[in-house]
């Protein structure tokens, strides 16, 4: 079974769309910053990865929610549902949800109610949606999320489901980031031997699902299947095993096998365990399987953009297919031992068709997901 994905929407420190992200990754231009959303002096990390918006020298309240109605119209426009999603359910993954307006409500009195904290309460407003779930499954919320959306479809539950990420960046969140890495990087440098640790970005993103053959406009590319699965190996260090287990129950949902991938959208957080062990488990499965898939992170531009990470990574792995271009991993100049052999995109972009693409997110406490994707030909 598969699942075609007819709305698309996206936002990122590169970009306020699909089409102006994709962009900026294949253009490889350094987008991080000196951090402004909080005092610099109080932390080791001096840089991140955030959407300008806030106002000069202070901070704003429900930044989180803002982003997340606003690719939740443009995915729905974009799939010519329009604006009333009574009807339709909506799945979104995060992170920290809106932590960063109670830190300003607790700091400096912003007026934040109670149910603003919910994102539901936005998305009843603006849509009328009356069936939202959000769920907190860390970095691999969003294709959590994808994977219940497919779910749903195939039970019968709904035709269509939105599925949305948002974050954005919080002081404790970004302080525990600064006090547990025990090197502070100065840009987040995925595969490379210079990499450190990850900066937190901020962003959201946006698809439509609907079942097969039941949209009205045109198909961007179809869900072969997702794969969900938490291996509570440890709070923090990732597990091979429970990553090469969703690898491979994503192959078998998806019925592919390694060689069928054209390329993988990784994980890469720019951590140096995260990155051996991704590396490691992909040089098993795709050993034997020729000259292997081209492989990209865009946490090198985007920063981690945490419960949203994969659901961006899954769009613009669309807009790869769609365009017959891989975007190279920004700083990537001398890839880790581990990462040898792999089709790492180095420099500039790479041309080539793209059928069907992998995208890997793995969280803290073992919680991973692995989507396929299928161009729609």
């Amino acid at each position: 079974m598969t699942w075609d994905i007819t709305g698309m929407a996206a936002v990122a420190n590169i970009g306020a769309t699909p089409g102006e992200i994709f962009a900026a990754l294949c253009a490889g231009q350094e987008s991080r910053k000196p951090l402004k959303a909080f005092d610099p002096d109080k932390y080791r990390a001096a840089y991140a990865y955030e959407i300008d918006d806030r106002p000069e020298g202070g901070d704003i309240p429900r930044r989180a929610t803002r982003w997340l109605t606003t690719v939740v119209r443009q995915a729905a426009s974009d799939a010519g549902l329009g604006e009333d999603l009574a009807q339709v359910p909506v799945l979104v993954g995060t992170t920290m949800r809106e932590q960063r307006s109670l830190e300003l409500r607790w700091r400096h009195d912003a007026e934040v109610a109670l149910e603003d904290l919910h994102f539901g309460t936005a998305l009843k407003a603006a849509f009328g949606a009356s069936t939202t779930y959000t769920f907190a499954n860390a970095c691999s919320a969003s294709l959590y999320a994808l994977g219940l959306a497919t779910d749903m479809i195939e039970l019968g539950m709904a035709d269509t489901v939105v599925v949305a990420g948002t974050d954005a960046a919080t002081e404790s969140g970004f302080g525990t980031l600064d006090r547990v890495q025990s090197d502070i990087p100065d840009a987040l440098r995925p595969f490379d031997t210079t990499h450190k640790g990850m900066l937190m970005g901020e962003g959201a993103a946006a698809v439509v699902v609907q079942r097969a053959g039941t949209g009205n406009g045109r198909v961007h590319a179809r869900v072969r299947g997702v794969s969900m699965n938490c291996d509570a190996h440890h709070a923090t260090a990732p597990d091979p095993d429970g990553i090469t287990r969703a690898v491979r129950d994503a192959y078998s949902r998806a019925g592919v096998r390694a060689q069928d991938i054209d390329l993988v959208m990784l994980h890469g957080s720019g951590t140096p365990r995260n990155d051996l062990t991704e590396s490691s488990v992909l040089r098993r499965i795709f050993q034997g399987a020729g000259s292997g898939p081209r492989m990209t992170a865009i946490k090198a531009m985007t920063g981690h953009t945490l419960g949203g990470s994969g659901l961006l990574s899954l769009v613009m792995a669309v807009l790869a297919t769609k365009n017959g271009t891989v975007p190279p991993v920004l700083g990537l100049a001398d890839p880790i031992p581990e990462a040898a052999g792999l089709g790492l995109v180095q420099g500039s972009p790479a041309a080539g068709v793209v059928t069907v693409a992998q995208v890997d997110a793995f969280g803290f406490g073992g919680i991973n997901a692995v989507a396929i994707v299928e161009a729609a030909r």
